[in-house]
């Protein structure tokens, strides 16, 4: 049987942690961050984590994740 093709899209942007979470980067930090109060950019800072739903429908785009 051949190998399962990763989505190119989704390998750039996620990754499975160790406990089988998807995590992501927020948006909104890459200019403009003068506007931004402190609250803002510190949250920002965070990794996401995708909601577990979200999260099994990802996994199978990143088949050896």
């Amino acid at each position: 049987m051949p190998k399962m093709k990763t989505h190119s899209g989704a390998k750039k942007r996620f990754r499975v942690t160790g406990s089988g979470k998807v995590a992501f980067q927020k948006t909104g930090r890459r200019h403009i961050m003068r506007t931004k109060n402190g609250k803002r950019a510190r949250t920002l800072r965070r990794t996401g984590i995708l909601p577990e739903a979200q999260g099994d429908n990802l996994k199978r785009l990143l088949p050896y994740a």
